[in-house]
């Protein structure tokens, strides 16, 4: 459905992208994760032909997006990081006004007013004036505008910023449910946004794709090491020595503890880590309050590729 080939874009001399690919097949949520500055925008604008890409490729639906931009947006609906809005008009106004601009009329635009109106949660602000809306409400207008032509593929540039819990978790909820009736992009930096709602994502950072797949496989990938949480009654100075003292612990950091020393202790897979912990504990006569291994989780996995990439999170 989307095709991204070798795409490199600079400002000046800033390369914003640097030989980006990936491709996103009919019906699939794509999670576009990367930290603030690293490309995602840029990237999807070159996706809705709002920016030329200086080289390589995007097709949409099979359409060269610089031979034939306007059949693209046909299929695109688009919520960009600044929401369009014109703030003068009222909800109802605006989203009549850029559904007609997408040649909607009649009866097809009053089902899908409504439909927009609902899914969205905007029934309360419907007859206000955009400018009076809290950023909240601003951004499920901006969604519903890029909702009213019931397009096939949606590209939406953090779309839950600005909102409360309850309302992230009904934009969520609507993502959810159009999955596999549309193509959808989501970028974010927020990593909880991602899990519930996709298995797929792809990472970026300064410009470059450095990861892409499975979030169960990019963890699995990202974990180099077992990582193990230790706490034990003893002093951590003495604790800290007789773990780095292990062949088979790779790093040992000092973590809080109401009581006694806790660690994060961390070594190599071809190790069995926990068993040794606990013989060590025993031959130093400690009490062992605490033993648990620790999968990594999204964020451990985000900063992982992040850092192994370059600069740190940004």
């Amino acid at each position: 459905m989307i095709e991204v080939r070798g795409i490199t874009k600079s400002f000046g001399t800033m390369r914003a992208l640097d030989d980006v690919s990936f491709q996103i097949g009919q019906g699939e949520i794509l999670g576009f994760l990367g930290p603030n500055g690293a490309g995602k925008s840029t990237t999807m604008k070159i996706i809705t032909t709002f920016l030329a890409a200086d080289e390589g490729q995007v097709t949409v639906d099979g359409i060269d997006v610089l031979d034939k931009p306007l059949d693209v947006r046909q299929r695109i609906g688009y919520l960009p990081e600044n929401v369009p809005l014109y703030l003068d008009m009222n909800v109802h106004e605006y989203l009549k006004f850029v559904g007609q601009a997408r040649g909607l009329d009649g009866a097809q635009l009053s089902r899908r007013l409504d439909w927009c109106v609902e899914a969205c949660g905007l029934v309360t602000e419907y007859k206000k004036t955009i400018g009076e809306l809290s950023k909240g409400y601003k951004q499920r207008t901006g969604l519903a505008q890029a909702l009213i032509h019931d397009p096939d593929i949606l590209i939406l540039d953090e779309p839950t910023s600005g909102l409360d819990p309850l309302q992230i978790m009904g934009i969520r909820e609507l993502i959810r449910s159009l999955a596999g009736e549309k193509t959808i992009i989501f970028s974010t930096h927020i990593l909880q946004e991602v899990k519930p709602v996709t298995d797929r994502v792809v990472i970026i950072n300064e410009g470059r794709i450095i990861a892409d797949g499975n979030i169960g496989d990019i963890t699995r990938e990202a974990m180099v090491t077992n990582r193990v949480f230790f706490t034990v009654d003893a002093d951590s100075d003495s604790v800290g020595a007789a773990l780095n003292g292990l062949s088979i612990v790779s790093q040992a950091k000092p973590m809080p503890a109401n009581s006694g020393s806790r660690f994060e202790v961390r070594g190599d897979f071809a190790e069995d880590l926990v068993p040794g912990l606990v013989t060590l504990a025993k031959e130093q006569g400690w009490n062992l309050k605490e033993i648990s291994e620790a999968p990594y989780s999204l964020e451990d996995t985000f900063i992982s590729y992040i850092q192994k990439s370059g600069k740190g999170v940004a």
